[in-house]
């Protein structure tokens, strides 16, 4: 019974994941956890299983890039912070937000996260607020409104637990994003995020392991071991490795306005997946969302471009 609720609510993450337009790519799937507890559980299942497979992952490719390397013990506290809000709250606080609201709210919700980004990087020193950049993010940030459609939208009484848990996850990984960054400025990529999550572990691991206790693995399609591989290594491995290879060489705003395009790649991917048509208001969105990137990101290439020259 459990294993079929999780080969359900996979089935469910790969049919909606691109309509939904949310945050990674592989939390879409959790709108299914709002039809029942069961499927709640299910979800938070593949949550552990997810951080537990991508540890194994990053522990692998950084020994074998010999990037595994220990921490400096000063560096710790801040290691810890953040795991704990890029990793273990950002992953809760999403998981239980969205089992109360709807993947719209959530994704509406998300597009704050580059303003809380810009917002704890400026009180860190991290990150500056130049005109160029809190106008590439509005620009940004218009798009995806008009992208998903505000009108959508359901704040009520019904959702608003959810909707605050969804706000509390955006700050918490707005500020992730500026809190790292000193640490990826220390040591390499790939040797940050394989600790954060080895940290992240201390906290996930125990919970995960008590709710696969109560799962009949062995029931679990081949299908679905096939997609919960995908969410390791694609959206969750490979995409905390690529934000932290960035932070080592821009602010933490330009890397948190790229979230922008994540419900675009969802929009263009649904009509060669899901057979859907984009309209003309889609056009609009992902004109302002690239132009939004653009105004973000190109004084950077410039100074970056200027220096390979002088």
């Amino acid at each position: 019974m459990l294993a079929a609720t999780v080969d359900g609510t996979i089935l469910k993450f790969r049919s909606t994941s691109f309509r939904a337009g949310g945050r990674s790519g592989s939390v879409c799937y959790l709108a299914h956890c709002r039809q029942n507890r069961s499927a709640n559980r299910s979800c938070f299942r593949v949550g552990w299983v997810r951080v537990a497979g991508a540890t194994l992952l990053l522990i692998t490719l950084a020994e074998l890039r010999g990037q595994f390397a220990p921490i400096k013990s000063n560096d710790w506290p801040l290691l810890v912070i953040s795991s704990a809000l890029g990793l273990v709250f950002n992953q809760w606080l999403f998981v239980k937000g969205l089992s109360l609201t709807t993947a719209i709210n959530s994704t509406l919700i998300g597009t704050a996260i580059p303003v809380a980004t810009l917002l704890v990087g400026i009180i860190l020193g991290t990150d500056r607020a130049t005109w160029r950049r809190i106008l590439g993010i509005v620009i940004s940030g218009v798009g995806v409104l008009l992208l998903i459609g505000p009108g959508h939208a359901s704040f009520s009484s019904a959702t608003r637990a959810g909707d605050l848990l969804i706000v509390a996850n955006s700050l918490c990984y707005g500020a992730y994003i500026a809190v790292s960054k000193n640490l990826v400025r220390r040591y390499s990529a790939l040797n940050v995020i394989t600790w954060i999550f080895i940290v992240g572990c201390v906290a996930t691991i125990p919970v995960g392991a008590y709710s696969l206790s109560h799962t009949a693995v062995r029931e679990i399609s081949f299908g679905v071991w096939i997609a919960v591989a995908y969410i390791i290594v694609l959206p969750t491995a490979g995409a905390y490795f690529l934000n932290a290879w960035a932070l080592a060489r821009v602010p933490p705003s330009t890397v948190a306005v790229y979230i922008y395009l994540q419900p675009l790649i969802a929009f263009v991917l649904a009509p060669i997946v899901l057979g859907e048509q984009i309209g003309p208001r889609a056009i609009v969105s992902s004109l302002l969302i690239f132009v939004g990137v653009l105004v973000v990101t190109r004084r950077r290439n410039r100074l970056i471009k200027s220096e390979e020259l002088g």
